[in-house]
């Protein structure tokens, strides 16, 4: 794993863990079907969500996609209110209007999740125009998957980033699979990064798995942005562990292999934390229970507040529909 200052090493695996044990939290929920909304878990990929949003400042705007809960996490957003929103109550972070895939929640610079594929990469390139016409400071991230790459709007929207100079990072989380399909089955044997290439713009590629490199390759990227210097595209190859859509596993469905499935297994982003933190005699097994016991009553506390709340007011039905 690439060297992280070991002040930050402690605060990034709690972020890594939290997501890890909120999502299984979901995964382990969900079955009682109160979610009445499709899950996409980002489990297995949280080291790119958190070491992209760990080089983010506060005041920087982030969009998403479909996968976004680690995104949310990641930027600051609000476990209660997110999973108020898988719930459908009025006290989600867009009142229980819509669910997993469509987060919004500006006070933490989270300004969309957007379920069509690439529909938010438009939005976000916006924003960013906007902050360059304010003269403000902020970097806008804007997370895609690696199918999002074969949309006509990414390569619309990067040639309008990169002709204006604006201040974007695209990432792409690399994990291989259109929902069922292989990326080899989509897309010629060439870097997807290459694509953003011939737009233009500088590319960094990295292992999606080892924060430490997440982290540094993100802090030269969004500072690249920040300084007027025009958009970076990020590739990180990473991993999804659980099933597209859902909280299962479905590796039996034969679109993948256990054995790939495996090889995968020792790259586990938290794994690879937690083993650093004890080699340097930062992480005890002491320590690590009291923070997954910590964590566990924070995430239960989020599940009681959700069921708790109340559904939206059928009144307000046809409330914001309209910008």
């Amino acid at each position: 794993m690439t060297e992280i200052a070991s002040n930050d090493l402690r605060a990034l695996f709690r972020d890594v863990l939290r997501i890890r044990m909120v999502e299984e939290a979901i995964a382990e929920r969900y079955a009682e079907q109160e979610m009445r909304c499709p899950v996409h878990l980002s489990i297995g990929q949280e080291a790119a969500a958190v070491g992209v949003c760990a080089a983010l400042d506060k005041d920087d705007l982030v969009v998403s996609g479909h996968r976004s809960h680690a995104h949310y996490l990641a930027k600051g957003g609000d476990l209660k209110k997110m999973i108020a929103e898988l719930y459908g109550r009025a006290t989600g972070c867009t009142g229980g209007r819509g669910g997993s895939m469509h987060l919004v929640d500006p006070a933490c610079g989270f300004q969309c999740a957007l379920p069509i594929v690439g529909g938010s990469i438009p939005i976000g390139v916006g924003l960013a125009l906007a902050l360059k016409q304010a003269q403000r400071p902020q970097v806008v991230g804007i997370f895609v998957g690696d199918a999002t790459i074969e949309e006509g709007v990414f390569h619309e929207s990067a040639n309008f980033a990169a002709v204006h100079r604006l201040p974007v990072v695209f990432v792409c989380e690399n994990n291989l699979y259109s929902v069922y399909t292989h990326l080899s089955d989509r897309q010629p044997d060439r870097p997807l990064a290459d694509l953003a290439r011939g737009h233009g713009m500088p590319v960094w590629r990295g292992d999606g798995n080892d924060l430490g490199q997440v982290l540094a390759q993100s802090r030269e990227a969004v500072a690249h942005a920040r300084a007027g210097q025009g958009p970076v595209f990020l590739e990180f190859t990473t991993y999804r562990w659980r099933e597209h859509c859902g909280p299962n596993y479905d590796n039996h469905i034969g679109y993948r292999t256990e054995e790939e499935f495996q090889s995968w297994v020792p790259k586990d982003p938290m794994a690879q934390l937690a083993a650093k933190l004890r080699a340097a005699g930062q992480l005890t097994a002491a320590d690590e229970e009291r923070l997954r016991g910590e964590l566990a009553a924070e995430i239960a506390a989020a599940f009681a507040f959700a069921k708790a709340s109340p559904y939206p007011d059928a009144a307000t039905a046809g409330d914001k529909i309209y910008a």
